[in-house]
């Protein structure tokens, strides 16, 4: 049992190193965290509800989440094929895509939290 709890310990400290490392390094989670950022302090300005912060934390969570799940696919590809490769490309592309699709909808849940209250 103080096997497994010391490697739970252990864990969170690779996954606290992993989130600092992107939070610090990567200019497109840097950009996610900034808004982030901002949106909680609109939220805390327009007063949001329960339901509303927990809908905007998921939010920027799944964001930020997908960002790094996003650099790690460009990591492992470049790692794997350093050189330029159609195939990696395309992994890259997709992986990128899903990003982007999720901002969208990010963006979109946004302005159903947010538009009410400023109009």
């Amino acid at each position: 049992m103080i096997k497994f709890i010391k490697g739970r310990i252990k864990g969170v400290g690779y996954a606290f190193k992993g989130a600092y490392l992107l939070i610090t390094t990567e200019a497109s989670v840097k950009a996610q965290f900034f808004i982030g950022v901002l949106i909680t302090i609109a939220g805390i300005y327009f007063e949001l509800s329960t339901t509303e912060w927990i809908v905007q934390i998921l939010t920027i969570g799944l964001i930020m989440s997908l960002e790094g799940l996003n650099t790690a696919i460009e990591e492992i590809a470049d790692f794997i094929h350093p050189e330029h490769h159609q195939k990696i490309g395309l992994i890259k592309d997709l992986a990128a895509g899903a990003v982007f699709i999720f901002a969208i909808a990010a963006v979109i849940i946004g302005c159903f939290i947010y538009l009410p209250k400023i109009f």
